[in-house]
C-alpha cells in the first residue's frame, strides 16, 4: 500500500458494472478503528486529569461537552460542505487534527489546553465520518449496506479496544504515554493518503447520485422524505439512548445486581461490545438482500422482548440476552444510514454526518440523563425504564416503500 494511492478497482460510470473495492473498504474500516481508539483515550484519562489539575466533576463534564460538540454538532455541516466540494485528502487533515490533539493532551498542564486538545480530536472525528462514509459508498459496488457495515464495524472494534489499551498502557504509565498513540494517528494518515488517491480518481468516474435515485425521490415528494428522515432520527434516538444505558452503566448494574467484581463485569461488557460489532457486520448484507426498511423495522422493534426481559433474569440469562440485544440492535445502524442516503441522493456526507453525529451526541446526553436518574432512583430502575425504548421502533411502519436501487428486495 502506497501513501499516494491504493490499488483497487475504481467504480464504473454506470451502476451495474461496478465492483466492490475490497481493499479500499478494508483500509477505511481500519482507519475507523484507529479514529475511535483515539477518541476513547479521552475518557480513559479523566481520573488522571481530575487529580493532576484538581478538577471538579463539572469541569470534567465540560471536557466531554467540548469533545462531543465538535465531534457531533460539526459533522452534518462538514458533510454538507464536502457534498458540494468533495476534498479527497480532507481525511488526512482530519486525522492530523486528532494527532495534534493527542500530543497536546499528553502533555497538558492546564485546563484550557485540555479543552483545546479535546476540541482538536473532536474536529478530526467530525471530518472523518462524513467523508469516509462517502468513500465506503463509492467503494461498495452497489452493495451499500454491506459496505456501510464493513466501515462501521471498524469503529465498533476501536471503541471496544480503546478501554483495553488505556487500561494496559495509559493507566500504568501515566498521561505522557498517550503520546505513544500518535503512532496510531500517523499510521491512519498514511493509509488515508492512499485512500485519498483512490477517492480522487473515483469522483471523476462516478457521479455522487444516480438518475434513478433522483427519480425514486421525486416520486415520494419532499414532505414524505422529510417525514421519513424525522422517523429515522427518532429511531436513532431510541437505539442509541438504550445503547448508552448499556455502555455507560452495564458494569455497575452487574456489580449491583449480581455482586460481581469490576474485572468480571468488564468481561460481560466486552461480550456485549463484541455482539454489537457482529450485529453491525450482519445488518449490512441482510439489508442489501431483503431491504433496509425491513431490517430497520425488525432490528429495533424486534429487540423489545429481550430488553423487557433483561432486568428480570439471572446472570447467565443476562449474558445471553445482552448478546442477542447487541446483535439485533446494532444491525439497524448501517440500514438507517443507507436508507437515509437513498432518501437524499447527493447528500451522502451530510446524511452520514447527521446520523453519526446524532448517535454520538445522543450517547453523551443519554449517559448524563441516565446517570442523574440512577442517582435519584437506582440502576435497576434505569434498566426497567430503558427496556421500553425499542417500542419507538413501531414508527418504522410509517417509512415509505422505496423503489430503485434501495428498494425492498
Amino acid at each position: 500500500m502506497s501513501p499516494k494511492t491504493i490499488s483497487a478497482p475504481l467504480p464504473a460510470s454506470n451502476g451495474p458494472a461496478q465492483k466492490m473495492a475490497v481493499t479500499v473498504l478494508a483500509a477505511i474500516s481500519m482507519c475507523h478503528m484507529l479514529n475511535d481508539i483515539i477518541q476513547s483515550l479521552i475518557l480513559a484519562i479523566y481520573p488522571m486529569l481530575k487529580t493532576s489539575l484538581a478538577l471538579d466533576f463539572a469541569q470534567i463534564g465540560f471536557i466531554t461537552f467540548v469533545f462531543q460538540a465538535t465531534a457531533s454538532v460539526l459533522q452534518p455541516f462538514v458533510g454538507y460542505i464536502t457534498d458540494r466540494y468533495p476534498t479527497p485528502y480532507s481525511l488526512v487533515a482530519g486525522m492530523g487534527s486528532s494527532l495534534a490533539g493527542l500530543l497536546l493532551i499528553a502533555y497538558a498542564t492546564t485546563y484550557s489546553s485540555v479543552l483545546i486538545a479535546a476540541a482538536l480530536i473532536g474536529m478530526g472525528s467530525s471530518v472523518f465520518h462524513p467523508e469516509s462514509s462517502r468513500v465506503a459508498r463509492l467503494a461498495s459496488g452497489g452493495k451499500h449496506g454491506t459496505a456501510q457495515a464493513v466501515f462501521q464495524v471498524g469503529g465498533n472494534f476501536g471503541t471496544a479496544l480503546g478501554p483495553l489499551l488505556a487500561a494496559f498502557i495509559v493507566l500504568p504509565y501515566g498521561q505522557g504515554s498517550i503520546a505513544w498513540f500518535s503512532l496510531v494517528a500517523l499510521l491512519g494518515m498514511v493509509i488515508l493518503a492512499g485512500v485519498g488517491g483512490w477517492y480522487g480518481k473515483a469522483l471523476k468516474l462516478q457521479p455522487v447520485a444516480h438518475p434513478e435515485e433522483r427519480e425514486a425521490i421525486a416520486a415520494l415528494g419532499r414532505r414524505k422524505v422529510a417525514k421519513a428522515i424525522l422517523i429515522l432520527v427518532t429511531l436513532t434516538f431510541s437505539k442509541h439512548f438504550y445503547l448508552a444505558s448499556i455502555a455507560s452503566f452495564y458494569i455497575f448494574y452487574l456489580m449491583h445486581t449480581f455482586d460481581l467484581s469490576v474485572q468480571s463485569a468488564q468481561l460481560y461488557l466486552f461480550l456485549f461490545l463484541g455482539a454489537v460489532a457482529a450485529g453491525t457486520v450482519i445488518g449490512g448484507p441482510i439489508g442489501d438482500r431483503i431491504g433496509r426498511r425491513r431490517v430497520i423495522w425488525w432490528s429495533i422493534l424486534g429487540v423489545l422482548p429481550f430488553t423487557l426481559a433483561l432486568p428480570h433474569v439471572g446472570l447467565f440469562a443476562t449474558a445471553v440476552l445482552s448478546v442477542i440485544i447487541g446483535v439485533i440492535l446494532a444491525s439497524a445502524h448501517p440500514a438507517i444510514i443507507v436508507y437515509a442516503q437513498s432518501l437524499l441522493p447527493g447528500r451522502v456526507g451530510m446524511v452520514a454526518g447527521l446520523f453519526f453525529g446524532l448517535a454520538f451526541g445522543i450517547a453523551g446526553i443519554g449517559a448524563a440523563l441516565l446517570g442523574r436518574l440512577a442517582d435519584m432512583t437506582s440502576i435497576t430502575f434505569v434498566y426497567n425504564v430503558c427496556a421500553f425504548l425499542p417500542a419507538i421502533g413501531l414508527l418504522a411502519a410509517f417509512l415509505p416503500e422505496m423503489s430503485g436501487p434501495d428498494s425492498e428486495a
